[in-house]
């Protein structure tokens, strides 16, 4: 029986960027998974605070040459990659000038909430999604981590839905404690549309934090609860949608995740109330 295969897209990941506790389970999460017969895949963005001597990132020339379209704007796409050898995985980052190259993550020196976190997420989703494709790669599931890969899910669902890459690929949603009180532009819902996707397909999303995972849990197949003290606007949305439902809170040995990752290869997802 071939191996499942998993995508794991994150905005941080232990050692490379350490914000929250999202970069604890990214670390190792796929490590497990991996030990486990699991073939994974690791996307996250290039930041400009990750020192790339240090964790030896090298520029990948077949992946990189890309451009990814924000807001009718061409942006090149240059794919780099660090290993991490002692766990044998790779970690593929994704790098744009304009959008990463800084010195701080989500918000500048003072605490403002960039103005164009809007379209560093598109770029990061989209750009994520075609990664993939020009790997040649099918993932049985793609699993998301943080707000910024939001639109990862409603991607897959629309405008990649008929894409061999993903046409049978199923969503996953780890939830966080994590709410934050800036909002992205107005018309992000409107900026996010591409290929052939209408208005109502982003019509969930909005500019604020439930905005924004709103939009994600309506396309999403199943939601892994990661953290302590959830936020309970988020939990209604999950239970009002009756979405499937793991709580990996206590899952030292990552037995619940690996069992919910064999469930989409075996039988259909059970809701958990």
């Amino acid at each position: 029986m071939a191996k499942t295969k998993i995508l794991f897209i994150t905005h941080e990941m232990s050692p490379f960027l350490e914000v929250s506790k999202i970069s604890e389970i990214t670390r190792q999460l796929p490590q497990a998974m991996q030990e486990k017969g699991f073939e994974i895949r690791i996307l996250m963005p290039r930041f400009g605070n990750i020192n790339e001597r240090r964790n030896r990132l090298h520029e990948v020339i077949r992946l990189s040459g890309m451009n990814i379209v924000v807001d009718n704007n061409d942006n090149p796409l240059i794919i780099k990659v660090a290993s991490l050898p002692a766990a044998r995985m790779q970690v593929y980052f994704l790098d744009n000038e304009e959008y990463f190259q800084r010195k701080h993550v989500f918000t500048d020196k003072e605490g403002k909430f960039f103005n164009d976190n809007d379209e560093r997420t598109i770029f990061f989703c989209k750009g994520a999604l075609e990664t993939v494709k020009k790997l040649g790669w099918s993932p049985d599931v793609v699993h998301c981590h943080g707000w910024m890969s939001a639109l990862v899910p409603a991607y897959v669902k629309t405008a990649y839905k008929d894409d061999p890459t993903f046409k049978n690929t199923k969503v996953i949603y780890s939830l966080y404690n994590d709410r934050f009180e800036h909002t992205l532009s107005e018309n992000f819902a409107n900026k996010a549309l591409t290929g052939n996707m209408k208005p109502e397909n982003t019509a969930s999303y909005s500019a604020d934090y439930i905005g924004i995972y709103k939009g994600a849990l309506q396309y999403t197949d199943a939601v892994v609860l990661s953290d302590d003290d959830l936020d309970e606007e988020l939990l209604n949305i999950v239970k009002k949608a009756e979405i499937p439902v793991t709580d990996c809170r206590n899952d030292a040995e990552f037995e619940n995740y690996s069992n919910l990752y064999e469930q989409f290869s075996s039988e259909e997802l059970e809701t958990v109330a």
